[in-house]
């Protein structure tokens, strides 16, 4: 198979991560903070270092104010419009979305403020440079939608460019079947990224399963604290996590996973 007829990207944790992912021959990264709660929007020093240092990888940046559902109240659909218009000032390739009603739909108000700001080329920078329009992935809320069909089509006329999903399964080998049945409905008109558990493997079989030809996923490994004094006992999150360890993408998983789809 042919290397150019995939795109693979990174679910990066952090610029350690996106630069691991470069080296691994990564198309893109998808830089998140929060990966315990699905990932959510990272900070401003994040985005703009990794700008700085990603110059073969594109970069694309989570916009998810926090996690739990996505039913988003005014406040936070204020706040992902800031963080859109700074990801555009900062020169990021693009943005990561999704927001749903109280019902299970694609909320296409929401959202439709959210694409055209995104895709919009009428601000400019201080420099008086008119500001690139960003792609735009809707992201795993659509694995919350109530009809996976009817989302996509709603997803499609909104403008997006693909959709981030494990075919509404806990991981997308699991929902090779759905996938399949999107990768057919959606006929060209826009990209299926699948992701979610995506791993060195099973993705050849989620290949041939779906014909899918983008695929997201995180290839970390646990690189261990190197403090000397670490008091177990308190714990500055959930009780019991590993607190001694941090996840970081492995460039060398991230070889080792296209390798064995390309293989």
């Amino acid at each position: 198979m042919n290397r150019d007829d995939f795109k693979f990207e990174i679910c990066a944790n952090s610029v350690e991560s996106c630069l691991a992912a470069q080296e691994g021959g990564a198309n893109r990264v998808e830089l998140c903070a929060g990966i315990p709660e699905g990932g959510t929007t990272p900070s401003y020093g994040e985005i703009k270092v990794a700008r700085k240092l990603l110059d073969k990888t594109l970069l694309h940046v989570i916009i998810r104010p926090r996690g739990g559902d996505f039913l988003y109240t005014p406040l936070e659909i204020e706040r992902m419009v800031e963080d859109i218009r700074l990801c555009r000032k900062l020169g990021v390739d693009g943005v990561v979305i999704g927001c749903l009603t109280e019902d299970g739909e694609v909320d296409m108000e929401a959202n439709r403020r959210l694409v055209e700001l995104a895709k919009g080329c009428d601000e400019q920078a201080k420099d008086g440079k008119e500001l690139k329009p960003m792609s735009v992935t809707f992201h795993r809320a659509f694995d919350r939608t109530a009809n996976p069909q009817k989302a996509l089509e709603d997803i499609i006329s909104l403008g997006c460019d693909r959709i981030l999903t494990s075919g509404q399964q806990p991981k997308a080998v699991e929902g090779v079947a759905l996938l399949s049945e999107l990768k057919q409905a959606a006929a060209g008109r826009i990209i299926l990224l699948a992701g979610c558990g995506v791993n060195e493997d099973n993705i050849r079989t989620i290949f041939d399963a779906t014909d899918i030809h983008e695929y997201h996923f995180s290839a970390r490994v646990n690189v261990p604290s190197k403090m000397k004094q670490l008091n177990t006992n308190v714990y500055m999150g959930a009780e019991g996590a590993d607190e001694s360890n941090s996840p970081v993408t492995s460039a060398e998983r991230v070889k080792q996973t296209i390798a064995n789809l390309l293989g």
